[in-house]
């Protein structure tokens, strides 16, 4: 007798809620407290003034992530939970006319009439709220949003990225620092890039090009304001 083997597939999509927030955290954690870092130093600042501005812009930077993404991706979920309390009406409300409506989106995307017909009914008669959420709306439990997540993922992505700067800002001697500093990130920088397109099926070349100059150009603007002004902070 033949077995039939389980084909497993495995999205990325799943993935986006957190990799997104903690691709731009950790990405955010090397590139500002790098840049606050280069800022200070070039400013002439004391190495112990230039800790500090790194371990304060770690903390700081942390904390900002992550109420900056609670509070974004709590008012995705609030408006999430606004449709799907509004489609929960409508399905007591006109049931007849959600079937309908239903029906014709399967129409719409090549089904015919007849069968798309049959497809709604039985959904309706499973979950009709599901249906209508995933297939109306476009939502689905794996880009549903997640606050806490989010907000975790960012702070933690962020302190993990923040720390190489710090890290470096701590053992470099004075003279070195400002090189240290930006090509410790700007390697991190670039590995990260790499890392996060490949966790999300993207190309990891362009990612890492693309991260890198715009970490080495936002550097490149702090240092300059910082020799600008030359004060000691």
């Amino acid at each position: 007798m033949t077995r039939l083997k389980t084909h497993i597939e495995r999205h990325v999509i799943g993935r986006l809620g957190w990799l997104r927030a903690a691709v731009l955290g950790a990405n955010d954690g090397v590139l500002s407290t790098s840049s606050l870092i280069i800022g200070v130093a070039s400013a002439q600042g004391t190495p112990h003034n230039i800790l500090i501005a790194g371990v304060s812009g770690l903390v700081a930077g942390a904390m900002s992530m992550a109420a900056g993404e609670y509070v974004s991706v709590s008012s995705q979920a609030d408006s999430e939970n606004a449709d799907l309390t509004r489609e929960r009406k409508e399905l007591h409300d006109d049931p007849a006319g959600e079937l309908a409506e239903l029906t014709q989106i399967y129409v719409s995307r090549g089904l015919n009439q007849r069968l798309s017909t049959e497809v709604a009914t039985s959904l309706m008669a499973h979950d009709p709220l599901g249906a209508h959420a995933r297939d109306e709306l476009g939502l689905s439990t794996a880009t549903a949003a997640r606050p806490v997540q989010a907000a975790l993922s960012s702070a933690a992505a962020f302190a993990v990225g923040a720390i190489v700067p710090v890290g470096i800002a701590l053992i470099a001697p004075a003279h070195l620092l400002v090189a240290s500093v930006s090509i410790a990130s700007l390697v991190f920088l670039a590995v990260l890039g790499a890392v996060g397109a490949r966790v999300g099926g993207a190309a990891m070349g362009i990612a890492a090009v693309r991260v890198t100059f715009w970490g080495a150009f936002a550097m490149a603007v702090t240092a300059g304001i910082g020799a600008l002004f030359g004060t000691r902070v």
